[in-house]
């Protein structure tokens, strides 16, 4: 697919459904006893792997539209899958029904996609396995196919992060509701925080103190008659970006999560000097959003690192075509965790974005460097079948001098529309 450079970007942008908080919506609602209605959920392939995945535990999944509507079972009311269960590409799905499948008295064993079975699942693997699961992976490295032969009382533990992982924390979590005692999550650093607020809106009693979670055991959920997801600022991330950097242009994104372990892309742009307001602050369900207006403006580089990574790591494809357009060179550091999402992504930007500016993005094992104001090019580039770097790409050359990109067709993974948006005619 090619993409043209674009002169302005102005008016109102609709993006979809928050990714993170549809594939929870539907998990949590399948472990009430009653039948709950979602609204703006995401229609995306990684959100319908959730779905079908939910179906094959015996819950009562419609989609109606753009409404879902869940009857959940409630927590002791899952039953064994028929067959094996196909997380697709997503990784928030396979991590979550993990914590989920080890405490159920059945067997579930799980595949993925080709670049789903390359991702290491060890990590996950390691807290609940101490909790007392049985979980084999088809190698050292834990990958799929991995089968889970449920326990019940597992056991509560306290568990170290070595990472700040939301998916892994979001499998302790599930997990620690069975359990036969108090479990105790420690984080590194806060990371995103989807799990515990809608949980305990679901009556889970999930206690903060800092970077610490206590999770007690649950009898039963109460769930909501409605859930309304917001819209995802990870989709909003390109829009922020893009109307920042090409001149003359004004955006208003509509309802958007803004969830402050969610919030490094607008901190971070804020840092660079991008001017960004937010209005119509408004909370529902635990959760905030707002209306995110974005301005053309100067950046400059910045250096950042440490606990506000955990809350940027998937916009940092986006950041970084901001960087390239910045003043100065911009470093952002403790991102190793790149290298194994979807695709390395630090070697996708570095092989990639430079193709569109050169020499202006390197990268070590764990930090990547960005230097501002190279001149920019029309490029073809290779997408390594990975949303985001895709995205990325497209916002990169709608900025530049156009790009042309492989396999557009794996941004339907968050964002099924996100090229009919980019063709701007407003």
């Amino acid at each position: 697919m090619k993409i043209l450079k674009l002169n302005n970007l102005r008016g109102e942008i609709k993006i979809p459904g928050d990714k993170s908080i549809s594939h929870r919506s539907v998990i949590f609602s399948s472990l009430g006893n009653s039948t709950v209605e979602i609204e703006n959920f995401l229609h995306g392939a990684d959100c319908l792997s959730t779905v079908e995945c939910m179906k094959s535990f015996g819950v009562d999944v419609k989609i109606d539209g753009e409404k879902i509507f869940v009857t959940g079972n409630g927590l002791s009311g899952l039953r064994e899958p028929d067959n094996i269960l196909d997380a697709g590409n997503s990784g928030t799905t396979l991590r979550l029904l993990l914590g989920l499948a080890a405490p159920q008295n059945f067997v579930t064993t799980f595949t993925g996609d080709g670049s789903l079975r390359q991702r290491p699942m060890g990590r996950v693997i390691k807290p609940l396995t101490e909790m007392g699961a049985s979980i084999v992976g088809r190698n050292e490295n834990k990958n799929l196919p991995i089968t889970v032969i449920g326990r019940k009382n597992l056991r509560g533990i306290t568990y170290e992060m070595p990472v700040a992982s939301a998916q892994v924390k979001s499998a302790i979590i599930l997990a620690g509701l069975y359990a036969d005692g108090m479990t105790t999550i420690i984080e590194p650093a806060p990371s995103r925080d989807h799990t515990e607020k809608m949980l305990s809106a679901f009556g889970a009693r999930i206690e903060k103190f800092g970077n610490a979670i206590k999770i007690y055991p649950a009898e039963n959920l109460t769930a909501p008659e409605k859930i309304i997801v917001s819209n995802d600022i990870s989709s909003a991330a390109y829009w922020v970006v893009l109307a920042a950097i090409i001149k003359n242009s004004a955006v208003t994104i509509k309802n958007v999560g803004v969830n402050q372990t969610r919030t490094g892309i607008l901190d971070v742009m804020k840092m660079m000097g991008a001017t960004i307001e937010l209005e119509n602050l408004r909370e529902s369900g635990g959760e905030l959003s707002a209306d995110i207006k974005i301005f053309s403006s100067n950046l400059r580089g910045v250096e950042i690192g440490g606990s506000m990574i955990p809350r940027l790591i998937d916009e940092i494809p986006a950041l970084a075509v901001a960087a390239a357009f910045a003043e100065g060179t911009t470093i952002i550091h403790d991102v190793g965790e790149l290298r194994v999402k979807e695709s390395d992504r630090l070697n996708a930007i570095v092989n990639e974005f430079n193709k569109i500016s050169p020499r202006s993005f390197e990268a070590t094992q764990t930090d990547l460097i960005i230097h501002g104001g190279q001149e920019k090019f029309f490029a073809e580039c290779k997408t390594y079948a990975d949303h985001r770097i895709a995205m990325a790409l497209s916002i990169f050359g709608a900025a530049a001098e156009g790009v042309e990109i492989d396999n557009a067709d794996c941004v339907k993974i968050s964002y099924p529309n996100f090229f009919e948006v980019l063709k701007w005619e407003k």
